[in-house]
């Protein structure tokens, strides 16, 4: 049987490995584009649970620590990787739920609702992902539990099944076959069952190879929680009055009393009544020896506060705040939360009517949590959400379960999808009508996208080189060119012959505004007078032109 503790540092301990190891599992993508690598998603997914899981005292039931497992997965999920890997958690909570410690069938069972969970999450499940790996090591635990209820050879039996199927999935996808690699999803999801059977086995949890990157959030918390420790030691804030005893002693002697078990003692007394105030560990002797004095009035009743747990929650509502993502209230039917990076693209959604931002895209997949508190900081009634990148949408869609609100995720793949869909609004149409409109005008949209190689690759039948510059039609690899100029007007004559009326050319940061008005003129001259060529300064990383062709 596996108690709460040991549970604990298994996912502790899978957390620090896998962060170890993410750069590992990144340069397992045979995807040539620069992105949130799945390494890099899934461990920031499970890191998020890891300060939660250790404030967790060792008493803690197993059904308690999947829970805030569970819990902390899906707000921290980025990228669809992190998104299955927290369904999956989500499944092993529900499995273990009301549980002390748990038994290798409990684990069998639960690890099945997770593989369940993650599978009806994907629309379109591919074999040979960390799909298929996780199903087949959750059948394997549920054919291992009927012969052993030893949790050694339990765990043994369901990672070797696990490095098995992670091994075939070079075979199962073309793409991995043709890079000689495994699934990346695969992997990591490998690394975290071998590091927790690690330590369920009796080993140690591991040590982090450098120090831990950690969030903005969890960095303001522990500034703002070491300065607390210094300025407060105890932890309850206790405060009562009383009404003197006829024979009261002297108050000198509870103020003296209290200075011994806490600080910031304050008591004032007339004639009647005695007022304290004071922080402690053990309200309950400071109540105890105050019925020496007097007995206690209802008016004020007695209040114990614990500063610890009030001072948490008001660093994270001063954080929020300093975001831009404190809970409002609505003031309109609709709202608007779009995905987008670069200065310029976060002020042409703004000027397009979204309320919130969230930064990020393709290098930085915001969590779950990132897209839940900018959907609570609209001010509607009900809230669209534009994606616009195919890595974010399950995260933005998990948001929605986390809130009360009336929330529309649109399925934008690209920043122009993102554009098309927000000048299709209609203010005088209900949500359906909404919906409908500026789904058919972001699906009409043409994207060709210019960046560049991050790393060598084999890839739709191209030999890459890192650094070349790479040409994406509509999310597929067009070509391969050696000048951005180049690639960028031959990808654009392309798009454009499907029926053009305008291209849109969004330059990004690493494109100067010269370069960007020869390239206008360039190609307003390659194309018919019929089409109109803009640019704008959109100043986003990784890609040098998001290009919009209707």
């Amino acid at each position: 049987m596996i108690n709460g503790s040991l549970f604990r540092d298994a996912v502790i301990s899978a957390a620090i490995t896998l962060a170890n190891n993410k750069t590992q599992v990144d340069e397992l993508n045979v995807y040539p584009v620069p992105d949130g690598d799945t390494g890099t998603n899934m461990s920031m997914t499970i890191g998020n649970s890891v300060d939660e899981l250790k404030r967790l005292p060792d008493n803690t039931p197993i059904s308690e620590v999947a829970s805030t497992a569970a819990s902390a997965f899906l707000r921290g999920a980025r990228g669809n990787s992190g998104v299955i890997l927290s369904l999956i958690f989500r499944g092993i909570s529900k499995g273990l739920a009301g549980l002390d410690s748990a038994s290798c069938e409990d684990f069998a069972h639960s690890l099945e609702l997770g593989v369940q969970a993650a599978y009806k999450a994907v629309m379109k499940p591919a074999e040979g992902t960390i799909l298929t790996v996780s199903r087949l090591a959750a059948e394997k635990a549920k054919e291992i539990a009927l012969s052993t209820n030893d949790d050694t050879i339990f765990w043994q039996e369901v990672c070797s099944e696990a490095e098995k199927v992670l091994a075939q999935t070079t075979e199962m996808l073309p793409q991995l076959k043709k890079a000689g690699v495994v699934d990346a999803g695969g992997m990591g999801f490998t690394i975290i069952m071998k590091a927790m059977k690690d330590v369920i086995c009796g080993g140690e949890i591991a040590t982090p190879n450098e120090p831990q990157e950690s969030s903005a959030e969890t960095d303001a918390f522990r500034s703002a929680a070491s300065q607390y420790d210094d300025d407060i030691t105890f932890t309850y804030c206790t405060e009562f009055m009383l009404q003197k005893h006829e024979n009261c002693p002297d108050p000198f002697m509870l103020r003296a009393y209290l200075e011994t078990i806490g600080d910031c003692v304050v008591l004032v007394d007339d004639d009647k009544i005695i007022k304290v105030h004071v922080h402690t560990d053990n309200p309950g002797k400071a109540l105890q020896k105050a019925l020496e004095f007097g007995c206690f009035l209802n008016d004020p009743k007695p209040k114990i506060e614990n500063m610890r747990i009030q001072h948490e929650n008001r660093v994270k509502e001063a954080k929020q705040i300093e975001e831009g993502f404190a809970p409002a209230q609505p003031e309109k039917e609709f709202g608007f939360v779009s995905v987008a990076a670069g200065h310029g693209l976060e002020a042409l959604f703004t000027d397009l009517g979204v309320d919130v931002v969230v930064k990020g895209g393709q290098t930085m997949n915001p969590s779950t949590d990132d897209i839940l508190r900018a959907i609570l900081a609209t001010p509607s009634r009900t809230v669209f959400v534009l994606p616009n990148n195919k890595n974010i949408i399950m995260a933005a869609e998990q948001a929605v379960k986390l809130t009360d609100k009336s929330v529309c995720v649109l399925q934008t793949r690209t920043i122009p999808q993102g554009i098309a869909a927000m000048m299709a609004f209609d203010d005088s149409a209900d949500l359906a009508q909404n919906r409908i409109a500026m789904t058919k005008a972001f699906e009409k949209v043409s994207t060709g996208l210019i960046t560049f190689a991050a790393r060598n690759s084999e890839f739709e039948g191209h030999s890459i080189k890192e650094g070349e510059i790479l040409a994406l039609d509509n999310g597929k690899l067009a070509f391969t060119e050696k000048d951005i100029n180049k690639a960028t007007l031959k990808l654009v004559k392309s798009l454009a012959k499907r029926n053009a009326s305008y291209v849109t050319m969004i330059y990004g940061a690493d494109v100067t505004e010269e370069n960007a008005e020869q390239m206008q003129q360039l190609i307003q001259s390659k194309l018919s007078d019929k089409i109109e060529v803009m640019m704008i300064n959109g100043g986003q990383p990784v890609y040098y032109y998001i290009i919009s062709v209707e």
